[in-house]
């Protein structure tokens, strides 16, 4: 027998021996090509998206909060908080009145300097960065001049930029901030007029728009009228919003809207100059579906998500997390929170920080034979020259051994698997081995050694899990 046949059935008999017998089987392939460079993903791209009633909670993005300081620094030591929301539309910045959060149904949430300052605190903790939302609905140019001003103060070299508005698109919807009718052209005259008291006020603020929920045409509009005078194009998404058919099979299936909105956001950057973020987003939005959006599913679909986004040269993401605008903790959260200052790593937070772990550098190109079934692969190279490969299987029932082609002059390393005992599980979700502790860190404690042979490398991938491989020369 051939070498290169040995192992390839050394392989496939030892997945099976490792697997349910019953459960079916595939031979999948995996080819790299290290010299073609799809994207390259930025140092900040990771991030966590807040509504301003969330912020307006005193305590919780403090430096006096170490748990969430350390979850934040386990994503990575440079990411990116997004504070906005539908809560933003109605919120309001009192320097020395009493920080109050509530739901947008409410009276309208109070950000205050001592909050602001303790956001600064959180910021220089963790060194992420922010992006803030101004109140394009509701608020007062006067008012949003004084936020920003004090915003600006509070939170110094990590202000990133700021919004005018969170999904004007939707303004009209119900009549919430505008009558019906309300269109890309009325926005414009709405936003140029709150951006000009802004850059009289506050010369040089950075700014970012135009936040839309679903009207990603606005986005082509906004970059050739605004596109000079903003640092990012910020879009939404969700799967869908929340409803009695939001299941983990249609999360883990492919949405046919998110590829075309993709392919526009990345082709008017492109042509404009002026690099795009998803800044909001999740599975299902109003707080995700529960027994769905806050289970294993959720980890390997924010996996393979991420990628996405950042194979379409996207300059980053936020993942809605904590108090939603209708008031409770949604299920959707990478960072669960029981509203008693207690801090937890739910499902989600372990496929970002797969992610987080393996998607650092370039993202190259490579081709995967899986033959139609939900299967995905993406690999990366490090600026330390190791090479990634992140696998992900979100067939329920379908173990594979991939084997992987052209790794030379890559020949070993290791392997860092995200598993749980089910896809329906919210509880026993680890990666490398290794649960997220109670005080936020995590490392991990079981890595697979792996070997190559003739330019070739062979992993099994049991079902409802994801690998990530560590190569090096």
């Amino acid at each position: 027998m051939r070498r290169r046949e040995f192992i390839e059935g050394a392989a496939l008999l030892a997945a099976a021996s490792t697997g349910n017998l019953f459960r079916e089987s595939l031979q999948a392939r995996l080819t790299l090509d290290l010299s073609r460079t799809i994207s390259r993903i930025p140092p900040n791209f990771m991030g966590l998206g807040y509504e301003t009633s969330s912020v307006a909670r005193p305590g919780l993005l403090s430096a006096k909060n170490p748990v969430y300081v350390q979850l934040c620094r386990t994503l990575g030591s440079s990411g990116t908080i997004r504070v906005g929301g539908n809560t933003s539309d109605y919120a309001s910045y009192a320097a020395s009145s009493q920080a109050f959060s509530s739901p947008e149904t409410g009276t309208g949430s109070i950000v205050n300097e001592a909050v602001l300052r303790e956001l600064g605190s959180f910021l220089e903790a963790t060194g992420w960065s922010l992006i803030w939302g101004l109140n394009l609905g509701r608020g007062t140019v006067e008012g949003v001049v004084e936020e920003a001003n004090a915003v600006r103060a509070a939170t110094g070299p990590h202000l990133l930029a700021f919004e005018i508005g969170n999904e004007p698109d939707l303004f009209p919807h119900r009549e919430m901030h505008r009558k019906k009718g309300y269109d890309y052209e009325d926005y414009l005259r709405d936003y140029r007029r709150f951006r000009d008291a802004l850059f009289k006020n506050i010369p040089g603020i950075p700014l970012a728009g135009p936040d839309v929920a679903n009207a990603t045409s606005w986005i082509s509009r906004f970059a050739r009228d605004e596109g000079h005078n903003i640092k990012l194009l910020t879009h939404h998404y969700y799967r869908e919003g929340q409803n009695p058919t939001s299941s983990i099979e249609k999360l883990l299936q492919p949405d046919p809207k998110l590829a075309p909105m993709l392919a526009e956001l990345r082709a008017v950057s492109k042509s404009s100059g002026v690099p795009y973020r998803i800044c909001e987003t999740n599975s299902f939005s109003g707080g995700g579906k529960p027994g769905v959006s806050d289970r294993f599913a959720s980890a390997l679909w924010v996996l393979d998500f991420i990628y996405k986004l950042a194979s379409a040269e996207c300059d980053g993401v936020n993942m809605e997390t904590g108090v939603n605008q209708l008031g409770f903790v949604s299920s959707y959260s990478p960072i669960g929170d029981d509203e008693r200052g207690h801090y937890v790593a739910a499902p989600e937070f372990y496929g970002m920080l797969a992610f987080a772990y393996g998607a650092v550098g370039e993202l190259v190109e490579c081709r995967f034979g899986a033959e139609n079934h939900n299967l995905e692969a993406y690999t990366t190279l490090k600026r330390d020259k190791r090479l990634c490969v992140t696998l992900i299987n979100k067939e329920p029932a379908l173990d594979t051994s991939v084997i992987i082609e052209r790794t030379l002059p890559f020949e070993k390393g290791s392997v860092l698997r995200l598993s749980a005992p089910s896809l329906d599980s919210n509880a026993g979700v680890s990666f490398g081995g290794a649960m997220v502790k109670s005080d936020g860190t995590w490392r991990p404690v079981r890595a697979e050694k792996i070997q190559g042979a003739d330019g070739k490398i062979i992993v099994r991938l049991p079902a409802a899990s994801a690998a990530v491989l560590i190569m090096e020369r």
